[in-house]
Parts: C-alpha cells; sequence; structure tokens
C-alpha cells in the first residue's frame, strides 16, 4: 500500500466501528437477532443523500436480475446491499479501509446477504480481477481521495466489459475557490484533490465511454443537508447516523460540506457512462 493509501485509510479507519454500530442499533431498538436491510440505512450509505441517492444513480443505470457488479469504495457495503436486494444483482465490493471491507461482510451476513454480496480490501488503482469481469461498475464519493483520476477511470474502464456502464455519484470541484475543510473525506487539504465535472467527463471521453447521462445533483444535495442539519437542531443526534464513521469532528464536516455545496465550492453529480 502506498504511503498516500496508508493517510486515506488512516482518515476512515477509526478502530471500533463494528462494535460502535452494534451498540448503536441496539441504542435506536433494532432486534440484532431478526435484521433487515432496512435497518442499516441510517450507518452505512456514507454519501450525500444517502438512500434516496442511491435509488436515485440505479434508476440511471441499466440494471439487470444477474447483473454483475463491482461497486468501488464500498464503505459498509449499504449500496452493495441495496443492488442486491432491491435489483437482484451480484455485487462485488471493494475498499482501501480494511475495517470497512471487514464490518460490511459481517453486516451482509446479519441480514442474510453473505451470498448475494461480497468484499474484500483493494485499491481503485490496481483492482484484483481480470479484464471485462463486471457488466456495471458503481461509485460513490471515491474519487475525491484519488490524485490521479486518468488512472483511477482507466483501471475502471479495464475491468468493466465491453458495453458494460459506469454509474457514479461523486463529488467535484466547484469555481469559487477553496474548500473550507474539515470535510468527510478529508481532515485537510493532503488527502483531497477534487476535479471539476468538465475535466472528469473529458478524462472518461477521452477513454472512449460514451456519456449515457450527465445531471448537476447540487440543489438536492443542498436541501438534504439543510434538512438533515435543522433536523440535527431539533431532534439532536440519533443513536445511529453517519457521525459513527466520522469522528468528534462530524458535526463540523457536515457544516462545512454544506457551506461548501451553497458557496459553490463544491458540486455533485450523477452520470452513466458506457465503456466502448
Amino acid at each position: 500500500m502506498s504511503s498516500a493509501d496508508t493517510h486515506v485509510e488512516q482518515h476512515y479507519g477509526r478502530g471500533r466501528i463494528l462494535d460502535s454500530i452494534l451498540s448503536a442499533l441496539h441504542a435506536a431498538g433494532r432486534d440484532i437477532a431478526r435484521l433487515r436491510p432496512e435497518d442499516l440505512a441510517p450507518i452505512d450509505e456514507f454519501h450525500i443523500r444517502g438512500r434516496e441517492a442511491t435509488v436515485e444513480l440505479a434508476r440511471r443505470g441499466y440494471l439487470q436480475a444477474g447483473s454483475r457488479v463491482l461497486d468501488v469504495g464500498c464503505g459498509l457495503g449499504g449500496s452493495a446491499r441495496y443492488l442486491a436486494v432491491e435489483h437482484r444483482c451480484q455485487v462485488t465490493g471493494i475498499d482501501l479501509t480494511r475495517e470497512y471491507v471487514e464490518a460490511a461482510g459481517f453486516l451482509a451476513g446479519m441480514v442474510g446477504l453473505a451470498d448475494k454480496v461480497s468484499f474484500r480490501q483493494a485499491s481503485a488503482l490496481e483492482m484484483p480481477f481480470g479484464d471485462g469481469s463486471f457488466d456495471v461498475v458503481w461509485t460513490e464519493h471515491v474519487q475525491m481521495n484519488i490524485a490521479d483520476k486518468t488512472a483511477f477511470y482507466r483501471e475502471i474502464r479495464r475491468v468493466a466489459r465491453p458495453g458494460g456502464m459506469l454509474l457514479f455519484h461523486d463529488v467535484f470541484r466547484g469555481d469559487s475557490g477553496p474548500l473550507h475543510y474539515p470535510v468527510p473525506w478529508a481532515e485537510e487539504p493532503s488527502i483531497s484533490f477534487l476535479a471539476a465535472p468538465h475535466e472528469a467527463r473529458q478524462i472518461l471521453e477521452d477513454l472512449g465511454f460514451m456519456i449515457r447521462d450527465w445531471e448537476d445533483r447540487t440543489l438536492p444535495s443542498q436541501q438534504w443537508f439543510a434538512a438533515a442539519l435543522e433536523r440535527l437542531k431539533t431532534e439532536g443526534q440519533p443513536p445511529l447516523g453517519l457521525h459513527l464513521l466520522m469522528g468528534s469532528t462530524a458535526r463540523t464536516k457536515f457544516e462545512n460540506l454544506f457551506r461548501n455545496l451553497c458557496e459553490g465550492r463544491a458540486v455533485v453529480y450523477q452520470a452513466c457512462a458506457q465503456r466502448p
């Protein structure tokens, strides 16, 4: 693992994540012995708009029952489990953070999906799969920690089958100046590498991808943050939530990302691109 990868894993790996989740599930009144996939929704989709965005992104794709899907940067596996249950896909998730991968596998077993999803630790720049292994490559909020965007999208192109799809939901650089830190993916700028959306699109097109769908989703992202922060102010912190993954600066990270979106320092896009 490179030094950059190590720093990224150290940012996300907080120790005892699974124990914290299980304790929070109990505090939230969930029956651990009869856990359902939807019980995990408040914690296992570490991206803006959570499950709502995952459902929206899936609608952009060409998902069919039995499709082989690779979730790059799978986190705790929420999107992978959703795709397995709702779209009957066979999903493999990879993540740089070992603690996430271990928790993702454990949680999949708890909700009865161990035979539908699998997880392994791997770098998005060196995926341990053969050429053309997947019908769909899926990624949400991952490339912000990757400096070499061309290498990232080239590796996605390699593991997707000819005619296969890339679906992404990501944060990109706005045109109104540098970010306010910390944000969920970085305490400070050293592991944050935002590209402008047009730069990412140009890289994809240079690699031969055909853009099928490309949409700015910044406004609904702002609205989601506004509602979430209002709930936090009036109802307080729930036992189960993304704050468990962000440590003591969780609220500041949320507030800063909201501010960055409102000030045009960051933008959010969803897209579907087809491999040649």
